[in-house]
């Protein structure tokens, strides 16, 4: 299957008082990274909403930093699904400084609550194949 790759720019608010890419930026990027994924199955974040009734919701993030970002560096993002339930999802997030050095890892779990209920809502069979496009397992 496939990861989606997207890069991400590093602007000086970004930057913590220790001189480096701020933790919580991590979230922010994976969170524009969920955006890209849903995009690029043909399922935005407002036809999620609006025509299924349906929110995607993370109720677990974890991030393990390995080497730090700066102001100069570009960052690339590589984010797949490792994990594909009927009402969750695990996705993966790899992210690289602009000499391919590994620099941090990350995951999300996520769930599909319907917005009438709040109650977790399965993914029909046309979105579980849309997110199959980017699960990879092994």
């Amino acid at each position: 299957m496939n990861k989606l790759i997207f890069e991400e720019k590093i602007y000086t608010y970004d930057i913590d008082i220790v001189g480096h890419v701020n933790n919580i930026v991590y979230i922010k990027w994976m969170e524009n990274g969920r955006t890209h994924l849903l995009e690029a199955i043909g399922i935005p974040v407002a036809d999620l909403i609006n025509n299924h009734g349906i929110v995607a919701i993370i109720n677990n993030t974890s991030i393990t930093y390995k080497k730090p970002f700066f102001i100069y560096n570009k960052v690339k993002i590589e984010l797949w699904i490792s994990k594909l339930n009927n009402a969750s999802v695990i996705m993966e997030f790899r992210f690289f400084n602009e000499n391919s050095e590994f620099c941090a890892t990350g995951q999300q779990k996520g769930l599909f609550i319907n917005t009438i209920s709040m109650r977790p809502a399965r993914l029909s069979e046309k979105h579980r194949k849309a997110f199959e496009r980017f699960l990879i397992t092994d």
